[in-house]
């Protein structure tokens, strides 16, 4: 089975349909650090990576950012000291598509790398 961080997005418009509840289920499990947060009455999936300085906080942002760019799917991302919060949800159609739970694995990958760089 390929790993949802492997697998392709696709164009999404902003009459995409949302994942449904059993979509959402299956996908959860294969991203269980990741949250879902309600916020103006859609569904938006956010992780909080820690690092030890500021320095690896924006090379990780900037990594996430380049994911994005790769795709033009893109995030909101929070960089403080030691610390990046990263929330995916699809913007046209206000609330959760599959590409966001492919944009929070790519994610969970570039952090583990990361991780290797420190």
């Amino acid at each position: 089975m390929m790993s949802l961080a492997q697998a392709q997005c696709e164009a999404c418009r902003a009459d995409a349909p949302h994942v449904s509840e059993e979509e959402l289920a299956t996908l959860i499990k294969q991203i269980p650090d990741w949250n879902i947060e309600v916020r103006d009455g859609h569904m938006e999936l956010e992780r909080v990576f820690l690092f030890r300085t500021f320095r690896h906080a924006l090379a990780f942002t900037n990594a996430v950012g380049a994911l994005a760019e790769e795709v033009g799917h893109h995030p909101a991302l929070l960089t403080e000291w030691g610390k990046v919060t990263v929330t995916w949800w699809s913007h046209e159609m206000k609330g959760l598509h599959r590409n966001d739970f492919i944009m929070a694995a790519r994610t969970d990958v570039a952090a583990q790398a990361a991780e290797g760089r420190k």
